[in-house]
């Protein structure tokens, strides 16, 4: 699939405009700072993309505003007292130093405990709490893949859990590969799961046209508030809607 791309300016707003073979023009705007990009067909002059986008520079600077409001964490030192989130709640960080092996723990709905080898370095605490969110999330996604599969009649054909830095989950129709981001564990669990059905639903629907939009509403009466919620929700400091 061949592509280009410029930026052009509409509104004192930069937009990036990626040209390639699609049918459709797609606007999304992302965050940390409300980057707005447009996916355009080939055939589509800069003059009909800088209409599209004037006709939704409403929505665009409303989107930008909440990117703005949202709360950041500043950068985890990985010391004792720092304030982590675990399925939605703010958990207090204790590391304790032993010889034994690196572990994770929570306590309750107050403490994260973190057992690391004495001299363990800031990166390697940082890799551990991560190896164990993935832990967390690759054990309870082939679950909620298995129940949603029968609901939406699609198939999953493989899944992963990353660190993504501009997107919540993405989907690779072709092979029908689900992606979703690492910082999921740290999310409620409801928003988790929109997430991943949001992501299923493009196995029906690529864009998020009406047709997805009909398909989440039928599906997941409610995905609104989880979108709403998850977008409410503390981003990581290495900051990156949905």
């Amino acid at each position: 699939m061949s592509t280009s791309r410029k930026t052009i300016e509409v509104g004192g707003i930069p937009v990036e405009v990626v040209r390639k073979p699609i049918k459709n023009l797609h606007l999304s705007v992302h965050p940390p700072e409300g980057r707005v990009r447009v996916s355009a067909p080939s055939r589509i002059d800069d003059e009909a993309v800088r209409l599209a986008v004037v006709s939704k520079l409403a929505w665009i600077r409303r989107h930008q505003k909440t990117f703005a409001e949202q709360p950041r964490q500043s950068k985890r030192e990985m010391v004792s007292g720092e304030s982590h989130y675990f399925r939605g709640r703010r958990y207090l960080l204790r590391v304790e130093e032993h010889k034994g092996p690196n572990r994770v723990g929570h306590n309750g709905n107050s403490e994260l405990t973190m057992h690391v080898r004495p001299g363990t370095s800031r990166e390697k605490r940082e890799q551990i709490l991560n190896d164990w969110y993935r832990r967390y999330m690759k054990a309870i996604l082939p679950d909620l893949i298995a129940r949603w599969e029968p609901i939406l009649d699609v198939r999953v054909g493989d899944w992963g859990v990353k660190k993504m830095k501009t997107r919540w989950g993405s989907c690779n129709i072709q092979n029908r590969r689900v992606w979703l981001n690492l910082e999921l564990a740290k999310k409620p669990p409801a928003c988790l799961e929109y997430v991943l059905v949001h992501e299923m639903v493009h196995l029906l629907e690529r864009h998020h046209n009406d047709r997805f939009k009909i398909f989440m509403d039928r599906f997941m009466p409610q995905w609104r508030l989880y979108r709403d919620d998850l977008n409410r929700t503390p981003l990581a400091h290495e900051a990156w809607a949905y």
